[in-house]
Formats: structure tokens, C-alpha cells, sequence
């Protein structure tokens, strides 16, 4: 246990923490899974798609829109292909638009 005025950084609390430690190691699994197929994507694509969570066998990618996610639905087969010839178990991938907000 930490004192209580001692700074550490998240990936400190992280570890301290089974709970934060699940969710870091989901974050960084999905990052990885992203730069596993980035190379599947068109590069013009690859600013316009953020890794997303993981539920199960169901991976999320955010993009930015209706565009990216009509093309990289069209890719989902061969993504999908990829990422299990990787060794990971992922039977779907979701897409998600996160449109920017107009100030």
C-alpha cells in the first residue's frame, strides 16, 4: 500500500489495483490488435480509426466517419482473418462513429 501523499504514476495505481490492471491490459491487448492490421488498411485511413474496447470476441474500432466504417466493413473479413492467424480469439468487429463536435 502507498502512503497517501507519495505521487505515482497510472501505471502504478494501475498495478495496484486489479480492477485498473484488467482494464490497462484490455487497452494496450486493443491497441495491439489495431497495429496488428493497421498494414490491412488503406494508410490514408489509419488517423481516422482509434482502437476501442473489447467485450468477449467482439472488438470495437472508433472512427471518425460514416466513410472509414462503410470501407473498413467492407475489410472486416480479412481483418478478422488476421487477427485470429495472430492468435486472437475475434469472431466480431464493431464500428463505432465518433463524429467530431461542432463548437
Amino acid at each position: 500500500m502507498r502512503l497517501r501523499n507519495q505521487s505515482f504514476t497510472l501505471l502504478q495505481a494501475a498495478a495496484d489495483s486489479p480492477t485498473l490492471a484488467r482494464l490497462t491490459a484490455l487497452a494496450q491487448e486493443s491497441n495491439d490488435r489495431l497495429k496488428a492490421v493497421k498494414g490491412l488498411m488503406p494508410e490514408a485511413l489509419w488517423s481516422a480509426i482509434k482502437a476501442g474496447p473489447i467485450e468477449g470476441t467482439s472488438w470495437c474500432l472508433l472512427v471518425n466517419s460514416n466513410a472509414v466504417s462503410a470501407k473498413l466493413r467492407q475489410l472486416s473479413p480479412a481483418l478478422l482473418a488476421h487477427l485470429r492467424s495472430k492468435g486472437w480469439d475475434v469472431t466480431a468487429i464493431r464500428l463505432k462513429v465518433q463524429m467530431k463536435a461542432k463548437a
